[in-house]
Order: C-alpha cells, then sequence, then structure tokens
C-alpha cells in the first residue's frame, strides 16, 4: 500500500533479543533533501548513498516525520544492508519511487469537482416548486431576500414558491453537456482505471455492463499485470532478502544449529515463493483445462500445484495421511464403497 500511494516502502530490519524485527518507516521520513557529493565516486542522492561501484551503501532517515510538530533534527545514516526499499520504478537509475496515483490524480480531482457540482444542480432543482409573477405590477410583491451588491441573499427550502417584481421572469441555464453527465462520467472512470492499471469493475464495483467474456479478458491481463509484480518487484526487493536475513540471524544467533552453513550456505538460503492463487470467473474450466495439460505433457504437476500456491510437496504428504487416516477409519470421501460381498451359494 506504501509502495502505491507514496511510491516508496522502507522497512528496517532490526536485530532484538527476541530475534529480527521489521519496522516501517513513513517515505517521507527519508531525507529528500539530503543531496550531495561525497568524493571518491560516493555520492547521496535525495537521501539514498551510494559506493564509488554505483551500489547503495546508506539511507539517511529523518528521526521523524516533516510533518510532525518537533525540533528539527538531521538524518541518521542507516547501512543499506539494514534497509528494504520497495519501489517499482519506471525509468533506469531512479532512486525513489513514483506513486501509482500520480498519473490520475488530477482527474480524480476534476471527478470530485463534477460529482459537487451535479450534487448541487440536483439540490436546487429540488428546492424550487415556483416563481410568482405579478403581471400587473398591483401586487407590490418584491422578491424575498436581501440584497449584497449584485447578489440576493435569500433562503430557500423544498416547495419554496418565490414572488418576483412586475415585469420580471426567470430562465435557466440548461447546458447540453449536463446532458450527457453520467457517459462523461463513466468515461471518466474508464481513464483513471487504465491509469491505475486495473479492471474498471474493480475501481467502480458496478458489473452490470460485463459480462463472462469481458470479466475473464479483464482478469486475464490484470493477473498478468498482479504476478509480474509478485515476481519482479515483491518478491527479489521484499520476499527473498527478508528470508535470507531471517535464516541467516537465526543460524548466526544460535536459535537454529546449522554447523555447516558457511559452505552450504546456498542451500540454506535456497526458496521457493508461491503467492496466493487468483481466482478465476470458472474455476471448474480451468482444473479441467489444467488437467488436460498435465495429461498431455504441457505441464507437470509441480507446476500446477505452484500456480495454487502450493508447495508440492507439503500437499502430497497432506493427501496421503489424509488417505490414512480415512482408511483407518473406514471412510471413502471421493471413493465408490465396494460392494459386500454375497455367498454364491446361498
Amino acid at each position: 500500500r506504501a509502495m502505491v500511494i507514496d511510491g516508496d516502502a522502507i522497512l528496517h530490519l532490526i536485530e532484538t533479543p527476541r530475534g529480527l524485527r521489521v519496522r516501517a518507516i513513513p517515505a517521507e521520513q527519508l531525507d529528500e533533501a539530503k543531496t550531495l557529493d561525497l568524493g571518491g565516486g560516493r555520492y547521496i542522492v535525495a537521501g539514498v548513498e551510494f559506493a564509488a561501484d554505483g551500489t547503495r551503501a546508506a539511507y539517511w532517515i529523518l528521526p521523524a516525520k516533516p510533518t510532525d510538530i518537533v525540533t528539527y533534527a538531521p538524518s541518521i545514516r542507516i547501512p543499506a544492508a539494514d534497509i528494504l526499499h520497495l519501489s517499482a520504478p519506471v525509468g533506469i537509475g531512479q532512486v525513489r519511487g513514483v506513486s501509482w496515483l500520480a498519473p490520475v490524480l488530477l482527474r480524480l480531482a476534476e471527478i470530485d469537482g463534477l460529482d459537487d457540482a451535479l450534487l448541487t444542480g440536483f439540490k436546487v432543482a429540488a428546492l424550487h416548486a415556483g416563481f410568482l409573477i405579478d403581471q400587473t405590477g398591483e401586487a407590490g410583491l418584491p422578491y424575498d431576500g436581501d440584497q449584497q451588491g449584485s447578489i440576493l441573499n435569500t433562503g430557500m427550502e423544498p416547495g419554496t414558491l418565490k414572488r418576483l417584481p412586475p415585469g420580471v421572469d426567470v430562465k435557466f441555464n440548461s447546458p447540453q453537456q449536463a446532458n450527457q453527465s453520467v457517459e462523461f462520467l463513466q468515461a471518466q472512470l474508464r481513464a483513471v482505471a487504465a491509469g491505475l492499471g486495473v479492471p474498471e469493475f474493480m475501481l467502480t464495483g458496478d458489473v452490470s455492463r460485463a459480462n463472462y467474456s469481458s470479466l475473464r479478458s479483464a482478469l486475464t491481463t490484470f493477473r498478468a499485470r498482479i504476478e509480474m509484480l509478485q515476481y519482479t518487484i515483491l518478491i527479489p526487493q521484499i520476499m527473498r532478502p527478508l528470508y535470507e536475513r531471517f535464516v541467516t540471524s537465526a543460524i548466526l544467533s544460535g536459535a537454529v544449529n546449522a554447523p555447516d552453513f558457511e559452505s552450504n550456505m546456498a542451500d540454506y538460503l535456497s526458496v521457493e515463493f508461491h503467492p496466493p492463487a487468483m481466482p478465476w470467473v470458472d474455476p471448474l474450466k480451468d482444473v479441467q483445462a489444467t488437467k488436460e495439460a498435465i495429461a498431455s505433457g504441457l505441464m507437470s504437476r509441480r507446476q500446477a500445484v505452484s500456480a495454487l500456491g502450493w508447495n508440492i510437496e507439503d500437499l502430497d504428504s497432506e493427501i496421503a495421511a489424509d488417505r490414512e487416516r480415512e482408511t483407518s477409519l473406514g471412510l471413502t470421501f471421493g471413493q465408490t464403497p465396494n460392494a459386500p460381498e454375497t455367498d454364491n451359494d446361498a
């Protein structure tokens, strides 16, 4: 969420007597005003310090958010090994992330203004019931309200009948654009959804104009985008380094006995990540397609199980344990019970 809203998510890894802890730091606490040349090829850009070889060496973090009412304190240098920085760069050499809302913020403000204007129009239309016009000029009924300059201040209530002076008529401005306000608003929401990279129905919650094919097509595109973010952003920037730090910390602290850690470090740090599976519109057809792919040799069971977010070794162990328990209890879930034996001589 911080990466989407702020453009950056910063996590500080802290070693405590109870083990490794992770502290989330607001993106605004990264001292973006700190930019200078340190010499020898080292430099700082927007609070991120780079070594001479171009790798990130440290992060300069403010003790408190700039919006807090505190006495100013200089930023603190934290080694990059203790910081996990999550962002989705859009250009080579980009140091800080960009809010995903940046392309649509102006449009959202315009939509909010349109919504207020339409709502005000409906309220004003609901207040007026009619106007009384003195056609003879003898009634002497002035228009209600106190005039300040060219503006007439008058109260309005539902069903109001307003009195007009002689010779005065009322004409309301009804621009043609207001007649297409609903269509225009829907077009703006579609543009916002495209800017955010999400299907329109996820943004509006309205599926009245969708059907099976359009929903599945939209979900397929959205699913590909989410998998790209999982495997190219979240896992390499957060999950893998956090897992490696957790395992290393547990072994070096003695919480886990691993005398051969230095010689077999790659084995201890080896890990597979299986994000939770995203449901489809019609899961039955997807299961049938997966079975056909496995039967025809186009997919392995390991690939199919990984796509569901599970580890195949754990799954097979659970299935074997379930079948052993069912057999011991005489249960036949998903199986046809054996027919009772009969005496052929009877």
